[in-house]
């Protein structure tokens, strides 16, 4: 075994207990529950949680933890010198509520792999419940077949999170959201809208009009232009079967002239729809141009294509680590680590995890419809 050891957490995990009132010792069903004293069968009822991060992002993980009041659990991994994966636990998981928490950041696969593996060797430590935690849930965007012979990679590792023993999922941001639907296990569909939408709205920008860059994040910008009460606008884009990441938009649907424009998608690869969809809005008279997005991949030339267009600000979250060589100048960083633990202790303490983002998490849109510009 060679390099790239990690022990991922520091001391044993303190544990999470959900908040239950304990049964008045005087009270008739405590008598009779009571086992016979000295019982070898006598055990403790209370369930305990325990947060594991993988390599990815452990600055999340620990952001993540820190929220919960928890410590992350101890895990070694590191790599064969063939560059096979090696997991194992430092601490005890039995009957353990486990929370496997991985971004499916670059390198992609070794970290697909590293948390099916993780949750393999939980299963095998009599984890109770494992639950992968996936801020970021890679090959979302090949979730249906465009071309003949084509997969659907998505449904692939939704397969192998099953496979490998997963008994729940809990993801950011989906891509689209009929990926709930590849899953064979419960799955939590979180959403970094109300915390981004929040954070444009303290600014006290006026004049606003939320931008869609294309039909499939239709429904994102009508919930974003809902939060900021303001009108909203449609960009037509297409996109090239034959090359990957190439899209041109094609027209806009709306008068943005003379409008701070907040373009909203789900994710920032290489930028070039962002920059695309800016040049279209600058000919077309606006004002400004904000980029909102939960996901920040950043691939190159993703840094470039940004610094160079009409963007004066790119706002995001911290679901994926960011390199600081493919850091836009103009970036704002909006933490989603108290969303996503307020997630887990919904899900521990078997509570509605929609509840918390008001229903924003699913499908449906606003109740209050926004304006069309």
């Amino acid at each position: 075994m060679t390099g790239n050891v990690h022990d991922v957490g520091g001391p044993p995990a303190r544990s999470l207990k959900p908040e239950t009132e304990p049964t008045p010792q005087g009270s008739e069903d405590a008598v009779r529950r009571r086992p016979a004293e000295g019982s070898p069968l006598q055990v403790s009822l209370t369930r305990r949680a325990m947060l594991f991060s993988g390599s990815c992002h452990p600055q999340l993980a620990t952001a993540i933890a820190a929220a919960l009041g928890t410590d992350l659990g101890r895990v070694e991994v590191s790599r064969f010198a063939s560059g096979e994966i090696y997991v194992r636990f430092l601490e005890s998981v039995r009957g353990c509520d486990a929370y496997v928490i991985q971004a499916h950041g670059a390198p992609v696969n070794e970290m697909i792999m590293e948390q099916l593996i993780m949750i393999d060797a939980l299963k095998r430590a009599s984890a109770s419940r494992i639950n992968a935690v996936i801020p970021y849930f890679a090959y979302a965007r090949q979730d249906q077949k465009a071309l003949a012979r084509e997969p659907i990679s998505a449904r692939l590792v939704a397969d192998l999170l099953s496979a490998a023993g997963c008994d729940r999922v809990m993801a950011v941001d989906l891509h689209t959201g009929q990926i709930q639907g590849f899953f064979n296990v419960p799955l939590d569909h979180l959403t970094a809208l109300p915390v981004l939408a929040e954070h444009v709205r303290a600014k006290g920008w006026s004049n606003l009009v939320v931008v869609a860059p294309d039909p499939g994040r239709g429904k994102m910008a009508q919930k974003y232009a809902a939060h900021l009460e303001c009108g909203i606008a449609f960009m037509q884009k297409a996109r090239r079967p034959d090359m990957r990441n190439v899209s041109e938009p094609l027209g806009l649907i709306g008068d943005v002239r003379d409008r701070r424009c907040v373009v909203v998608d789900d994710m920032i690869d290489t930028g070039g729809t962002i920059a695309n969809v800016a040049a279209a809005l600058q000919r077309a008279g606006a004002a400004d141009i904000v980029a909102v997005a939960t996901h920040a991949l950043f691939s190159p030339p993703a840094r470039k294509r940004l610094d160079e267009s009409a963007i004066s600000e790119v706002i995001v979250t911290d679901t994926l680590p960011l390199d600081p060589a493919g850091r836009p100048a103009r970036l704002t960083v909006v933490s989603v680590a108290p969303m996503i633990a307020a997630s887990i202790r919904a899900v521990f303490a078997d509570q509605s995890v929609s509840e918390i983002f008001h229903d924003e998490n699913l499908e449906s849109l606003p109740r209050a419809s926004p304006r069309r510009v």
